[in-house]
């Protein structure tokens, strides 16, 4: 049944449509196919039955003719006509005459007053035939076949006619098609049964799999349809379908933990606004204001940035990230990144650039450099390396530092949304767990891809893979720039 929001399958009303269900859809088919294929059948065996009879009829005629030319010749009329009265009983089913014009001079039967079977008057060695109609053996006004002969006999044309009846060969036909009347029917039942038996075992699972996802909601997403031990479609479509609700009990509950996640994030910073205006409130000297205004600030500007970040993340899983493509000097954008850190920070800052161009959107690529940047300098104790290389056509930035680095075990989970590492519990430098999942998703909105592993300086090392979609300008140098103070000059500490 139709609704508002798509088809509904309406058990209490499919038996009222014609046909409603796949089973009896294909059961009538096939009876319709079956029965179509039986009265071609049948159609086929009723021509070749007849016309085997009658061609049967017509070499026993021929035959008869030549055997009464010969007697004729040999006996003359009058003697054959003794002879063919004397073995009528031996030829039951043939009827012979002999004309001299249109008189009878022999017959086989006993009926001085029968006249000509036939009209037929062939010249001398000249056969003619006079058969029934079109269905020869139902042809009740043309009760046989007739075969004429012209011979030559004292000078004279004579007329052999050799008449054959088709009753015996038409109840034959007739048995044989009440037979097959009974017959077909009888099979149109079977196929319709044995269809219907193997349809319903068949679809038997596909009905289990529709019960158990009508009961399944967003409350009891951890059930699963049954699989059949057959290795066939219903069971490829059971998988299918157990796969699909795993991807949904996954989603949901990523979608749960990204509300329950963000929710706390937005407590923090929320809580600190509310109890910063408490004492604010009660201060009547103004003081209080003066003092907690950078924490009112700093709070407000985290929360901006998270319900930014919070909102970049839910674009990317609506409709993906939206890339702007302008030609980008991934080198430059590194660059700056270097500026800002050796300016913000004493942190030393080695760097090895190769100018690349690709196409992309700067903004966001800008946000990557930073978000690694500042993941860099959360943990590195003396130094933050950026290094940008070309290997074929994909254009490689890795940030490393000299931090406690990440256990392979959790080099997959720091792209994961709200994921703080042990070490970085504290939301003073932990952050909200936003910046790397940023990361990911910004860097395969360009087709590119991250990683994390080991850092020569001994930290962790953060490789980000671009493709180069631009060609290089001739004549680029890779620039080396040394730590800021004097410090390694590029070049990871040995030992």
């Amino acid at each position: 049944m139709s609704s508002e929001h798509g088809w509904r399958f309406d058990a209490a009303a499919a038996p009222h449509r014609l046909l409603p269900s796949v089973r009896a859809r294909s059961t009538v088919s096939s009876v319709l196919v079956v029965g179509m294929a039986l009265a071609l059948a049948g159609g086929l065996i009723f021509y070749v039955l007849q016309h085997a009879l009658i061609s049967g009829l017509n070499q026993a005629a021929d035959a008869r003719l030549n055997e009464v030319a010969g007697q004729l010749e040999l006996l003359g009329e009058g003697e054959l006509d003794d002879s063919l009265k004397k073995t009528q009983n031996q030829r039951d089913g043939q009827w012979v005459q002999v004309l001299k014009g249109d008189s009878v001079v022999s017959a086989s039967t006993y009926d001085d007053d029968q006249g000509p079977i036939t009209g037929l008057r062939p010249g001398v060695g000249e056969v003619l035939r006079e058969d029934a109609g079109v269905l020869k053996i139902f042809d009740t006004d043309r009760p046989f076949l007739v075969v004429t002969r012209g011979v030559e006999y004292k000078g004279e044309t004579d007329t052999i006619i050799v008449a054959t009846f088709l009753e015996w060969q038409r109840r034959t036909v007739v048995i044989v098609l009440g037979l097959l009347a009974v017959a077909f029917p009888l099979l149109l039942i079977a196929v319709g049964v044995v269809v219907w038996v193997m349809l319903g075992r068949a679809l038997r699972p596909v009905e289990e799999i529709r019960a158990r996802v009508a009961h399944i909601d967003e409350r009891e997403l951890a059930d699963r349809v049954p699989v059949p031990p057959t290795r066939d479609e219903v069971a490829a479509l059971a998988y299918t379908m157990n796969e699909m609700l795993d991807r949904i009990q996954t989603a949901q509950k990523a979608q749960r933990q990204f509300v329950s996640d963000a929710s706390h994030e937005l407590r923090s910073p929320l809580a600190t606004l509310s109890a910063t205006l408490e004492v604010v409130d009660s201060d009547v000297t103004g003081r209080a204001w003066d003092e907690l205004r950078p924490v009112l600030r700093n709070e407000t500007q985290r929360m901006g940035v998270l319900v930014q970040n919070l909102l970049l993340l839910a674009r990317a899983d609506d409709q993906g990230l939206k890339i702007v493509q302008v030609e980008v000097d991934l080198d430059d954008l590194v660059m700056e990144e270097v500026r800002r850190l050796r300016t913000s920070t004493a942190l030393e800052v080695p760097v090895s650039v190769t100018p690349v161009r690709i196409l992309g959107d700067p903004y966001k690529l800008g946000q990557v450099l930073r978000n690694l940047v500042d993941n860099a300098v959360r943990y590195a104790e003396h130094t933050v390396a950026l290094s940008l290389t070309v290997v074929g056509s994909t254009a490689l930035v890795m940030v490393d530092d000299d931090g406690p680095g990440i256990a392979p075990s959790d080099r997959d989970r720091v792209f994961e949304r709200f994921v703080r590492l042990d070490e970085s519990r504290d939301r003073a430098s932990g952050g909200a767990g936003l910046g790397l999942p940023i990361v990911r998703e910004v860097v395969r909105g360009h087709a590119g891809d991250v990683a994390v592993g080991v850092s020569p300086y001994g930290g962790a090392r953060f490789q980000v893979q671009l493709p180069v979609t631009v060609e290089p300008l001739t004549g680029e140098i890779p620039l080396v720039v040394p730590a800021s103070g004097g410090g390694t000059g590029g070049q990871p500490p040995k030992g």
